[in-house]
């Protein structure tokens, strides 16, 4: 267990330090090539459950330590002891006699008396000090300040729950390859191999626990692909038919790409300004048997689509500040700040405006984020109509199918993430 605890505790030291924690994990299993899935898993779930619940432990942390520990390290490897206390079902004295050597593997032989000290005086005053914890907003919900201020502002009525769903295990949830398979049948096949599953909207299964995706029958194959229930609604907004000429602006990983292509035989162009993530494009495209032109492109660089001609139909998924999928990504929470919202707003309303330029007369074009900060969306939104006369903001009747949204807003529960949609058509 001590090898664990190390490798959780500096994965979430470099996360914390300016890295992504995706980015982290897999520097991670290159360098320690040894460790089983067993133990990968666990180094996985400690690293996202610290970063989960960070404020919370910081919260308790600074009832019990008196002085800094000698290293960030230490103090990290307190918060994945902390997080194994309160969340994992081994006996908490192994926990706490794992730890205390592993001190000593991190470098820090001197601090093994804190680090028992410590993990010991919180199983002795556990009730109280969670009760001190919890008596904060960046204590009970994990976010930094600005965060829970700025969501209270935008959404006084529903910002506690935005916050508690981001700090949720997100649901394994699937899109079934209706060119392949319908989704009852594929339910028949999971229920055929004894996994739990139910449907969620018009083409996704909720796995009831997940599970690696090679345990899920004929995922290799291409009958499904794992994408968010509220993702799933991108491709089915942008109301396609076949014979249609599609961009799908910014599409790296290729899963909403992937999703219109089942949807419709489409000329299809899928861009992304990354040839590394482009190639998750095309992998994707690949395991499912469909095809599509990739193109290296910058949505927002005019000069880059000189020679692109005009579309039917645009999917612009733009970047964002990906607050609305922090339960996926619960570094997002700690490396996002509150500057970089100014800074992404501009770089999305210079990809709108790019890439209306790209819609041909009658088109449409959907504004996608995975935010839930309005500066990002319905903002965004009203101040492009502002600037362009010949468009028009369509109704979203797709989204009152029992979803929750605040005009396009998909607030997070437990069966989605956070997305913004907004469907313009170029009259």
């Amino acid at each position: 267990m001590e090898r664990v605890q190390c490798l959780a505790a500096e994965v979430v030291s470099r996360v914390l330090a300016g890295r992504s924690l995706d980015a982290e994990l897999a520097a991670t299993w290159h360098s320690e090539s040894a460790l089983t899935a067993q133990e990968r898993g666990a180094v996985q779930d400690l690293s996202y459950g610290v970063l989960r619940h960070l404020g919370f432990f910081e919260a308790i942390l600074g009832q019990l330590l008196h002085r800094p520990p000698p290293d960030a390290l230490v103090r990290h490897l307190l918060q994945v002891a902390l997080y194994q206390l309160l969340h994992s079902k081994a006996r908490p004295y192994t926990i706490v006699d794992h730890a205390v050597p592993a001190c000593a593997q991190l470098g820090f032989p001197l601090a093994q008396g804190l680090v028992n000290a410590v993990l010991r005086n919180f199983l002795r005053r556990r009730a109280e000090l969670e009760t001190v914890a919890m008596a904060t907003d960046a204590g009970r919900y994990s976010y930094a300040p600005w965060w829970i201020a700025r969501l209270a502002a935008q959404y006084p009525a529903n910002y506690r729950e935005i916050l508690e769903a981001g700090n949720a295990r997100p649901p394994l949830t699937l899109r079934v390859n209706r060119r392949r398979i319908t989704r009852d049948d594929y339910l028949e096949l999971l229920a055929g191999a004894e996994i739990a599953a139910g449907p969620v909207g018009r083409h996704g299964v909720i796995i009831a626990k997940p599970r690696p995706i090679a345990q899920l029958p004929g995922f290799a194959d291409g009958l499904a692909s794992v994408q968010d229930a509220g993702a799933q609604l991108a491709a089915e907004l942008l109301d396609v038919a076949d014979g249609m000429r599609v961009l799908d602006a910014c599409a790296a990983p290729g899963g909403k790409t992937a999703h219109l292509l089942e949807l419709a035989d489409l000329e299809l162009t899928a861009a992304d300004i990354d040839a590394g993530r482009l190639q998750r494009v095309a992998d994707n495209l690949t395991r499912l048997s469909l095809r599509a032109r990739l193109l290296q492109a910058d949505a927002g660089q005019a000069g880059q689509w000189r020679d692109a001609g005009t579309f039917d139909r645009i999917l612009a998924d733009v970047p964002c500040t990906a607050s609305g999928v922090v339960r996926r990504h619960p570094d997002i929470k700690w490396l996002r700040q509150q500057s970089d919202i100014k800074a992404l707003v501009v770089r999305q309303a210079r990809i709108l405006d790019t890439l209306w330029q790209l819609l041909g007369s009658g088109g449409k074009l959907l504004y996608a984020t995975c935010s839930v900060f309005g500066e990002e969306n319905n903002r965004q939104v009203e101040q492009f109509i502002a600037r362009h006369p010949d468009a028009r903001q369509l109704s979203l009747p797709l989204l009152a199918d029992g979803l929750k949204h605040i005009d396009g807003q998909l607030l997070p529960d437990a069966a989605h993430d956070g997305f913004f949609y907004a469907l313009l058509e170029k009259v």
